[in-house]
């Protein structure tokens, strides 16, 4: 039985690679860059090595593709990916199909934190944590808790992003006894940290220059990217406060009125499959989001790569992506009012 099945997996694929072209292609909305790539050496060439369907990408920025979206006539792409909160604002503009999850064939391996709505569903995870210069930092400074950000001795050396300031606002609301949906709380202790910046770094470009320079020794990063530049020599080192690092997850939907869906199903289920899970942790040090996914040890044991349940309910702060949907305009406009003005 396995033999046949296989043997009419080659012929369809066959059949396929002889007559796709442009046109047929699957298209996937992405950002550029790095995430392209990764997206297309591990999941894109798998499915055209599977379908024969090639796969085009139309790529930009995260609310310039949503804008985008809600302006179309008909969908541009038949898959979006896209961070896990603003994956709402397109399902709340009705641009998302309902998945069907009986379709995704691993899907009950799926963890909890990446089942994020009937819409959209995770494909790899991250943290934004503390990551600092080992070289610029002095050794006898640690970062075992959120609070270390306010010491004073770091005055003028700390970036967070300006396009993002979740994850301040809500580790300043936990430490003062709050939390996301209860920010103000955090509103006085954030304050208290302005002096410790140095800059609001405008995307992931930025953020990597002003640590690999030296301008901001300490920084609020995304972990896949410091781990990057650790593999660049750039010495950072990534810690996950006793508090949690703040979960951040990138997600797949189908667009509605798609009339690609069965191979956009297609190309969900190899995202979630164990071999392009074990590929994507190995090439971006993201976590994977199913439970039988294999990884080797050495990224098991990379701080913000999470492998087992325990890890992912001690070791992150949770922010509900809806909430974080709705409230994300009133962080950003306090935000850039009391804190970078």
């Amino acid at each position: 039985m396995i033999k046949k099945i296989l043997t009419a997996s080659i012929v369809f694929g066959a059949m396929a690679a002889g007559s796709a072209n442009a046109d047929d292609a699957l298209v996937v909305s992405t950002w550029g860059g790095n995430f392209r790539d990764m997206i297309d050496q591990t999941i894109g060439r798998e499915f055209t090595k599977q379908t024969g369907v090639p796969v085009k990408y139309v790529t930009g920025g995260t609310i310039d593709r949503l804008n985008k979206a809600k302006l179309a006539s008909s969908p541009e792409s038949d898959i979006t990916v896209t961070t896990s909160q603003v994956g709402w604002l397109y399902a709340n503009s009705n641009l998302f199909e309902k998945l069907d999850t009986s379709k995704l064939s691993n899907y009950s391996h799926v963890v909890d934190q990446a089942r994020i709505s009937p819409y959209h569903v995770g494909t790899w995870a991250y943290v934004y944590t503390i990551g600092y210069r080992t070289d610029l930092v002095p050794a006898s400074m640690k970062f075992n808790s959120w609070n270390d950000l306010w010491n004073p001795a770091l005055k003028g050396k700390l970036s967070v992003p300006d396009w993002d300031p979740s994850h301040i606002i809500t580790v300043a609301a936990i430490l003062s006894g709050g939390d996301a949906k209860n920010w103000q709380k955090g509103a006085d202790k954030l304050k208290a940290l302005k002096p410790n910046f140095k800059a609001f770094y405008t995307d992931d470009a930025n953020g990597q220059q002003l640590i690999q320079t030296g301008e901001t020794p300490v920084q609020v990063l995304l972990s896949m990217n410091a781990y990057y530049q650790i593999a660049q020599g750039v010495p950072i080192k990534v810690v996950i406060p006793k508090e949690g690092a703040v979960l951040g997850v990138d997600t797949m939907a189908i667009m509605k009125g798609s009339k690609k869906a069965d191979l956009a199903y297609k190309f969900i289920n190899i995202a979630l499959s164990p071999a392009v899970q074990a590929k994507i942790v190995a090439s971006q040090k993201a976590s994977p989001v199913i439970d039988n996914a294999s990884v080797s040890a050495a990224d098991a044991a990379l701080p913000g790569v999470f492998t087992t349940r325990a890890q992912w309910e001690k070791q992150t702060i949770v922010i509900d992506s809806k909430l974080r949907a709705e409230l994300t305009p009133a962080w950003r406009k306090w935000f850039a009012e009391n804190i970078m003005n």
